[in-house]
């Protein structure tokens, strides 16, 4: 709450202490589509086109199990001529894989369908998404827009605001695709430092919600191994093995920890560890999780209770 009462999922869950690990909603694609005008509450499902086309769009990203977002350049200044459209993947080699492409008509939008059908190009450089979706949820606009300012001054090519991404509470939320890396509960001076450690190969515990191709339990495994060990590239931890009992988790992450000196330096790598993560669930109380919705919810909290290193 404010001072004039109205109520901030952001604030409020700073206030409580609410954890992020292991949020980031499982995936490992994404459409994207630039549009400059206002965004509906909900996103593309709300946007005004032309039916069959909306309908093809929707139906090929749920059969592939792809996330559709809306972008735009921060401030709506983007480059003038036809608004762009992408397919990212993330692949199980860890590959980055892309298509671009522009549309000026609704029935343009239909090459998504194909795009979506064919593994895509090979490379490509990161997108960095910042949730600025004000109509789904105040925070995110409160708390987006200036993380989108900061960021878009000092890596323009890379970064877009984007509609909802999920966890309100937790915004300022920015992804990094296809990498599929969520972070949450930041501010202009933390995501700088975040999405330039990112970029440069060093991925920290503090901040970080978890990684989409992986489940919950498994994220925060990842997340109390970074803790544990210090910041890691993308690709330097793999969860080996997940078994799952009746008190919680059993999780072995694998890997080379970074030495002290240099993290992207072959010969600065550790040694190959093998840790152990007990990880257990709980259920917090009964909650207003986000700035529009009235109803009060529980929400599920992935706690690492014990980390062993063989």
């Amino acid at each position: 709450m404010t001072t004039t009462g109205r109520f901030f999922c952001a604030d409020a869950a700073r206030t409580r202490g609410d954890s992020i690990v292991g949020t980031a909603p499982h995936g490992t694609a994404w459409v994207l589509i630039e549009y400059r005008g206002g965004w509906p509450a909900d996103g593309f499902d709300g946007l005004d086109l032309e039916p069959g086309t909306k309908a093809q769009v929707f139906a090929a990203a749920r059969a592939a199990r792809a996330r559709v977002l809306l972008v735009r350049r921060h401030g709506r200044r983007g480059p003038q001529g036809p608004p762009r459209w992408a397919v990212l993947r993330y692949d199980a080699t860890g590959a980055h894989r892309q298509h671009w492409g522009t549309w000026g008509r609704d029935e343009d939008l239909a090459q998504i369908v194909q795009a979506l059908g064919t593994p895509g190009e090979p490379g490509g450089r990161p997108v960095v998404l910042v949730c600025a979706h004000g109509l789904h949820d105040t925070c995110c606009a409160v708390r987006g827009r200036p993380v989108a300012r900061a960021l878009s001054e000092r890596r323009p090519d890379l970064v877009w605001e984007c509609t909802h991404v999920g966890g309100d509470r937790f915004a300022a939320n920015v992804v990094v695709v296809p990498d599929g890396v969520y972070y949450g509960n930041l501010d202009a001076g933390s995501a700088v430092t975040v999405v330039e450690e990112h970029l440069a190969g060093r991925i920290r515990a503090e901040h970080l919600r978890g990684y989409t191709d992986l489940f919950p339990p498994q994220q925060a495994a990842v997340a109390a191994v970074l803790d544990r060990f210090g910041p890691a590239g993308r690709h330097d931890y793999a969860v080996a093995r997940t078994f799952r009992d009746d008190d919680g988790w059993q999780i072995r992450v694998t890997g080379r920890p970074p030495g002290p000196a240099a993290a992207d330096a072959e010969t600065d790598r550790g040694a190959e560890v093998e840790v152990d993560v007990e990880v257990r669930a709980r259920r917090t109380p009964q909650r207003r999780l986000t700035c529009r919705g009235p109803a009060t919810s529980s929400a599920v909290v992935y706690d690492a209770v014990a980390i062993r290193q063989d």
